[in-house]
This record gives C-alpha cells, structure tokens and sequence, in this order.
C-alpha cells in the first residue's frame, strides 16, 4: 500500500506515543493530560492556532496550506476519553489507572491525527484550511456536541467534517463505509417500578417489583420481535436491574435502565412509544406503576453521498479498491460524530485493526499497524480535497 515515506519514518515514534497515551487513559470530559499532550505535540508542530477548552477539554488546530484560493475548510477529527474498564492485556505499556482503560482505541485515533498534523504542518502541501478536532467525551458524554455548542463549526468556518474508527476483525490496511446509515441512534431507557414491599414469606400482601420486573424485561423484546419489520433494524436491552437489600425482604421499587438503538427515524419513534406503552401496561397489570424516561442520546451516523464517494476514494488510493468496503453493513453501536454530521456534510469510515478483542472489551488494544494507514489517509484527503 502507497504509505506516505515520511509517515513510515515517524511510525516508531508515533508507537511510543500511542502507547503513552494508552497507558495513561482518562475518561469523559476528564482528560486534562491527553489534552495536555496534543496542544504541546500540536504547537511543537508548528501549527498556525492551537486553541484548547472548547467543548470543555476539546482541543483545536488549525494549519493552513501554502494559499487559501479554494477558500475550503475541512474538519478532521478524533476523539480522546478511554473507558471505565479494568485492563486485561498484560501489556507493557497496561493501563496505569485502576479501572480506566482505552478499550475503544482512541488513544490510536489521536495519535493518527496528531501523526498527520505533523506532516501536514512541515509540507502545507495543499491549497486551503485544516481543522483539527481532538474531542472529549465520545463514550457517552456527548462531547462532539458539546463542541459544536462552543463554536467549533462556525468558528473555524468549517464545511465539511471527517472521521474514522478502529474495527477488530476487519484487517490492517482496509477500510470500510457505507452511505447513509452507518452507525445506530443510540438512546437511553430509564425505568423506576413502583409496587408495595413486605416479608419475603408474605408475598400475597406485596406487589413484587422484582417479579414485575422481569415480566417488564421479558414484555419488552416483544416490541423488536412482534412490532418492527424483520427487514429493518432495533435493538431494545435492559442491561441494568437494581432492587432489594435483604435475602427475605420484597422490595417496594425496582430501578432497570437500558438502550435502544435504532437506524431510522420512525423506528426510533416506535421504539419510545412501545417502550414506554409496554412498561406501564405491564406494571399496571401486578398493581404496580412504572415511571419510564426515554432519552434521545446519539443520532444516527448518517454518512452523506459525495462526502462518502470521495473518501472512499481516497481510502483506495492509500489501500487499492480490493481493501476497500463501500457497501459495508451499518452497525447497531452509536458514535457521537453524528452530531457532526447533522451540522456539516462529511463521511465516517472504519480502519482495520486486524485480529484483535472487541471494542470495549478488557482484552482489547488498538494495532500499531495501523498507525501508517490512518496517518497516510488522513494526508491524502486533505492534499487530494484541497490540491496545492
């Protein structure tokens, strides 16, 4: 594949760097030192604006070309919290932070943008504006529209937005996209079950919220099972179930809380109609009630047509059509870059990270391999969207 001879050259370094980063993971909005580390990496690079803050701990670099008179201004992006899991690699460079590890690899995301940032710094070899975008809090935090709500996109006068994630099982050196739908909605179900609790050995004087509950949990998979066509797509999991503190005591609430996720917009209303309809229709048949929140979280990842048709083209020429996927099947997860892209046109691809642990798995890490991949695309969009 055509890697870029000076990325190849900085590829030991960036590893060094990745693997700093991952052994020093911080979560949400709380990434002071990784943000730290890019503003210093960025202004050592020369880059013509480093603006930290934004969005909270977001940083910002701007770098322009040689001449400006395509008047263009491409937003680059990538996003830097880790996640509250508990490492189990045994690497070297293993978290140092109990509990916090980058187990989604956006300690390799940066590190790609920031190896881009470097050479597009030295070379200014285009005709245009670069926009930066290192992000907090893209693991439920909502940090990408946090940015945008402190200026991100009309400050910088940014028109179109980039992004690209990791993905175990697709190998090193590929990619893959799709247009439209890429990545799910990903909203957040809250339910507290209200009955009346008493001794463990007097059932028939309570309303059981425990029962209740996994009649509830039980109830709820019939509205992705009896009330969306098989052929599109939901997802409804109640992954939380809080209630009771004693062996012999039926408690007087329940709490559950869970996701739905959903790839187009009246699934998504159905899903919060039924959801809500199911549980209390449910609980009112034990004489229990329920209070139920749906909260709309992430949006769809909504690639756009060109945006998409140009990086995939782009994508092909650092890694040959054969290693590139543009009808890739969208997946259920959510990413919050779709705040981005509801602002400004743009694409989201997926890089290969070859035969690795899931995303969000303890024994997860990103592939060093990788590295050169990501940095060369990045290098060649912008030199081929802003030609010098």
């Amino acid at each position: 594949m055509p890697i870029v001879n000076r990325v190849a050259a900085m590829h030991d370094e960036l590893t060094e760097l990745r693997r700093d980063l991952h052994a020093h993971p911080e979560i949400l909005y709380d990434v002071h030192r990784t943000a730290g580390v890019v503003a210093e990496k960025l202004k050592a690079f020369g880059c013509d604006e480093v603006v930290p803050g934004i969005g909270r701990t977001g940083v910002v670099g701007v770098i322009r070309g040689r001449s400006n008179g395509s008047g263009k201004v491409l937003g680059l992006r990538a996003d830097m919290d880790a996640l509250p899991i508990e490492e189990a690699t045994g690497l070297p460079y293993t978290s140092t932070v109990p509990g916090r590890m980058h187990a989604c690899g956006h300690d390799g995301h940066t590190t790609m943008l920031l190896g881009a940032a470097r050479y597009l710094a030295e070379t200014r070899n285009f005709d245009g504006t670069v926009v930066l975008i290192f992000q907090p809090a893209e693991e439920g935090g909502a940090g990408a529209k946090a940015m945008i709500e402190d200026g991100l996109i009309d400050r910088w006068g940014i028109q179109e937005v980039y992004g690209i994630h990791n993905q175990p099982g697709l190998p090193v050196g590929s990619f893959a996209l799709r247009p439209g739908p890429l990545m799910a909605a990903s909203d957040r179900i809250y339910i507290t079950l209200s009955g009346k609790g008493g001794h463990a050995a007097k059932p028939h004087n309570c309303i059981d919220t425990v029962l209740v509950g996994a009649h509830v949990i039980t109830a709820l998979q019939s509205i992705v099972a009896r009330n969306i066509d098989p052929l599109e797509s939901g997802v409804v999991s109640i992954c939380m179930f809080h209630a009771g503190n004693a062996q012999n005591v039926i408690p007087e609430t329940a709490v559950l809380t869970g996701t739905a996720r959903s790839l187009q917009p009246h699934i998504r209303d159905l899903l919060e109609k039924r959801i809500v309809e199911v549980t209390r229709t449910t609980a009112a048949m034990f004489g229990a009630t329920a209070d139920v929140t749906y909260k709309r979280d992430y949006p769809v990842t909504r690639n756009h047509e060109r945006e998409t048709a140009f990086a995939a083209a782009v994508a092909t020429d650092v890694a040959g059509a054969e290693k590139v996927d543009t009808a890739t099947p969208p997946l259920m997860g959510g990413e919050d870059f779709s705040f981005l892209l509801e602002a400004r046109p743009g694409a989201f691809m997926f890089i290969g990270n070859g035969d690795s642990a899931g995303l969000h798995h303890p024994a997860y890490n990103f592939n060093d391999d990788a590295i050169p991949v990501g940095v060369s695309y990045w290098i060649r969009l912008v030199e081929t969207a802003m030609p010098a």
